[in-house]
């Protein structure tokens, strides 16, 4: 998939020389618009049909983009769709405001036109493979009571063409995805989970780094070590991935939208996105978290070589400065180091080729 030149943006902005500024812009893309005048105006357009996208000026009369965008956010027939503030404010508050209110991105005045373009091509990419994944699900549950296990497959098949969409991303994927698999199986077993359990975790971590589908390839596949700014960046694939599997019925995407948000989270509380710590964290994430540090140490990275097994586990018992035991569950950590000799037969079994 890729991002649709095609879409719909409604343009919402009370100066007619702006909304003429966004119109040339976006149409010079390959884009179509719609336009309104004020937030209510929006209101009506957005409800009767939804875009694709909406760029929503904040300081309008009567109802302002904060009070907009809260509306189009709580309504069920807006509320996937992605929003763009833009603004002539840029103190802290006014954009912690902006992005409570609903808001995805925001844009400050005057616009830039580079940025537009990345803002509306990465909010489109991520709407577009929500809107497929809302699809199917509302396809699939119209056919739950009578094709049960039809339905367990069909979900299999979105996860596996999610996972191969964030793989094409990501040059370096190779079988990663399938060796965390294994060992999140391992732990589970480990932690006597109910089957039920097993099963679930085999297929929802295959999705923990869909979000990267979000990341711009100049980061994503950069083969020397990232800027702190890129870092910042490439971070976002946590949320990203959360947004993409959000508001599913399905068990494997539920978890797999858990795992995709807090896989980096850390038991001291240390970890990203949101800082949580201790049982905060679903035990799938902690599970997750363990194994993909392990793949990470055996692997090569920009910033380090691949390490043996023996070194791998050490550092992840033991500590190096960069990963310490405290990042881990406990009992996460105690089920890992008793099943280490099975992380490396795994590990072994599925080396990238």
């Amino acid at each position: 998939m890729s991002s649709k030149k095609s879409a719909t943006i409604l343009v919402v902005d009370d100066e007619e020389r702006n909304v003429k500024l966004l119109e040339t812009l976006l149409k010079a893309e390959g884009y179509r618009t719609v336009t309104a005048g004020n937030g209510r105006a929006a209101l009506a357009l957005a409800t009767a049909n939804p875009p694709d996208l909406i760029l929503l000026d904040i300081m309008m009369p009567d109802m302002d983009g904060f009070e907009t965008a809260s509306q189009l956010k709580a309504d069920p027939r807006t509320r996937a769709v992605p929003i763009i503030a833009v603004t002539s404010l840029d103190d802290r508050q006014s954009k912690l405001r902006t992005l409570e209110a609903g808001a995805e991105e925001f844009l400050t005045k005057p616009i830039d036109r580079a940025d537009l373009q990345v803002r509306v091509r990465n909010l489109l990419r991520l709407k577009e493979y929500g809107d497929f994944l809302a699809h199917h699900n509302r396809i699939l549950e119209e056919q739950v009571r009578q094709r049960t296990d039809q339905l367990n497959d069909a979900y299999r098949e979105t996860i596996f063409s999610l996972v191969r969409a964030a793989e094409h991303k990501d040059e370096d994927t190779g079988r990663h995805v399938q060796r965390i698999s294994h060992y999140c199986s391992e732990l589970a077993h480990a932690l006597e989970m109910p089957a039920e359990f097993h099963d679930v975790i085999f297929l929802a971590s295959t999705m923990h780094d869909v979000g990267k589908i979000g990341i711009p390839d100049h980061i994503l596949l950069k083969p020397g070590p990232l800027t702190e700014q890129e870092w910042r960046v490439m971070r976002t694939h946590s949320a990203l991935g959360a947004k993409i599997l959000s508001n599913s019925s399905s068990p494997y995407i539920q978890m797999g939208c858990d795992i995709a948000l807090n896989h980096h989270e850390r038991w001291d509380g240390s970890g990203y996105p949101n800082g949580i710590r201790g049982e905060a964290i679903p035990l799938a994430a902690r599970i997750m978290q363990i194994a993909d540090v392990y793949d990470a140490l055996r692997s090569r990275r920009p910033y380090k070589p691949a390490f043996d097994h023996t070194r791998a586990v050490d550092i992840i018992s033991q500590g190096d400065g960069r990963v310490q035991p405290g990042h881990f569950d406990p009992q996460v950590l105690t089920c890992f180091v008793q099943r280490a000799d099975r992380f490396a037969v795994i590990y072994d079994r599925l080396l990238d080729t």
